[in-house]
């Protein structure tokens, strides 16, 4: 069995760390301390130049939830026809009625718009916000969606591991879930070997410092104290620890 490994990144030095570290997948994105937004063009555009990684696209137009107004969806479908005409392979995206259920006619105007390109539509952690997991992901796989990435309605995808094994034994052979959230070095195996899923996403960040952060009588800075000058980055050799991992299970 293939095993992939999806490094989530926060631009194009994420990328390119990425690829140094041995991955094959990246989702690209941008201020990921906010949870993920949609990335610049321009990080596209370098990253499939430089590298040889597929990138799937985050399409969020804001942090908190994920049920979008009119002007927000129109927004998204921009962002996303940008992101595909440049390279894109694929459009991470969710969107959620206020009663924690799909919408369904946003999900498959987007899926319309993804599927135009032959790119992959893959449904975010919003899905770890849904109401009834079962019912959503029928309705998903419904709407095309090739993909979902989830920690198990959980904080982590360890602490979520038993719904992620229900949903990859249900429905792992009409969709591919991949598991994200917390994942390292230290339970990779275990949710590869338990879950019997194929693909993990992790962040495998580090910190980097910028003095230029904190000035006279201002600061800049978003982290706790102890990295308060700093900023995340993907580190090349978490990435490279998580490939051995996961090349040893193939």
């Amino acid at each position: 069995m293939i095993i992939l490994f999806e490094v989530c990144c926060g631009g194009y030095q994420d990328a390119l760390n990425a690829a140094i570290g041995g991955a094959s997948r990246i989702e690209l994105n941008s201020a990921l301390y906010l949870g993920g937004l949609t990335p610049s063009v321009a990080s596209l555009i370098l990253t499939k130049e430089n590298t040889n990684l597929k990138v799937i696209c985050m399409v969020r137009p804001r942090p908190a939830g994920f049920c979008y107004n009119d002007n927000e969806f129109e927004q998204m479908l921009l962002e996303a026809k940008e992101l595909l005409r440049n390279g894109a392979d694929g459009i991470a995206f969710g969107c959620l009625n206020n009663d924690y259920t799909i919408n369904t006619k946003q999900v498959e105007i987007m899926c319309d718009l993804v599927n135009k390109y032959k790119a992959e539509a893959v449904f975010h952690r919003a899905f770890d916000c849904v109401s009834n997991p079962i019912q959503a992901l029928e309705v998903l796989i419904k709407l095309g969606i090739k993909r979902i990435l989830t920690s198990g309605q959980k904080p982590t995808a360890i602490e979520g591991i038993e719904l992620i094994k229900q949903l990859q034994e249900i429905y792992g052979q009409r969709i591919e879930i991949l598991a994200g959230s917390g994942i390292n070095y230290k339970n990779a195996e275990k949710i590869l070997q338990y879950t019997k899923i194929n693909q993990l996403h992790a962040t495998c960040k580090n910190y980097k410092e910028d003095i230029t952060t904190t000035g006279a009588g201002v600061s800049y800075g978003y982290l706790e104290k102890q990295f308060f000058n700093s900023y995340e980055e993907v580190d090349p050799q978490i990435v490279k620890e998580l490939v051995k991992i996961v090349e040893q299970k193939e």
